[in-house]
């Protein structure tokens, strides 16, 4: 394992998660995998932990700043919990090679898609060409 790499990725998983909401699975899962040599499958339970605890501190943080519709957050999270079991029960019938290249298609068909979401801040619009 190499601390000196893995302490400053999780700090910044850490900063990006409390700013914008973002760490999870897609920043977490590679860098325990590439930097911490842990196995895929450790990695996402390590990792399932992780965004359990970034949620409840996030939650603390964000507490009596903002609304929470009770009644969506207590389905997304039952129907969440029955995805956690059945992947769980799944994850037995996959290799670590099949499961390595199934989440690097996942982060790359998820970047695709924020690129395509954000496609308008990546190309300069005319009035911003105009005030140059």
């Amino acid at each position: 394992m190499n601390l000196s790499l893995l302490v400053p990725v999780a700090l910044a998983v850490g900063a990006m998660t409390g700013l914008v909401g973002i760490g999870g699975g897609f920043l977490i899962v590679p860098a325990l995998v590439l930097l911490a040599r842990v196995p895929i499958k450790e990695a996402i339970g390590t990792s399932l932990l992780v965004i359990a605890m970034n949620t409840a501190s996030g939650y603390v943080g964000y507490a009596g700043r903002t609304t929470m519709a009770w009644g969506f957050l207590a389905a997304f999270t039952l129907v969440a919990i029955g995805g956690i079991l059945a992947g769980s029960r799944l994850v037995q019938y996959v290799s670590q090679a099949q499961l390595k290249r199934a989440f690097a298609v996942f982060l790359i068909a998820v970047g695709a898609f924020v690129l395509v979401q954000n496609r308008h801040a990546l190309v300069p619009t005319a009035r911003a060409a105009e005030t140059r």
